[in-house]
């Protein structure tokens, strides 16, 4: 594999807006766990092993189990481990990770408003618009885990 030039190395003030984006989305209050779930889950749905990695050592650290996170890709099957809210919140990431299908479902979004409330549903809309983002950079140039 042919290594590829990072966006920050030649372009740093577009990596300074993305990371500015990120932080200002990881201080819009949305809980840790729940922001790893929606990062652990989009990152999987677009193939991001950098991510992957990444957003799993940090659930790890906030000692959610690790056959949860195991898990998070085939939730649906899991039911069982996830929570309601985790539920939705994953259906919620999937629906805006793959936006161009379907939108995001009258029935997902009047859900999330009912156990969410609008702000933290905007909220969290935004922590799955970021994460899709900074796959799309990870899978572009290739990022690999580090070991």
């Amino acid at each position: 594999m042919a290594t590829r030039t990072f966006i920050g190395k030649n372009n740093p003030e577009l990596y300074k807006a993305m990371a500015d984006l990120d932080k200002a989305v990881h201080a819009a209050g949305i809980d840790k766990w729940h922001h790893e779930l929606i990062k652990i889950s989009a990152s999987h749905f677009n193939g991001c092993a950098y991510c992957v990695d990444k957003h799993t050592q940090d659930a790890l650290s906030l000692d959610i189990p690790v056959r949860k996170i195991i898990l998070i890709p085939v939730w649906h099957e899991a039911t069982d481990h996830f929570t309601a809210e985790e539920q939705l919140i994953l259906q919620l990431t999937k629906a805006v990770t793959f936006i161009h299908e379907h939108g995001i479902a009258d029935e997902l979004y009047d859900e999330c408003l009912r156990v969410f409330g609008e702000d933290y549903t905007a909220k969290l809309i935004a922590a799955a618009t970021v994460i899709n983002t900074w796959n799309r950079v990870g899978v572009s140039f290739k990022l690999q885990p580090k070991f």
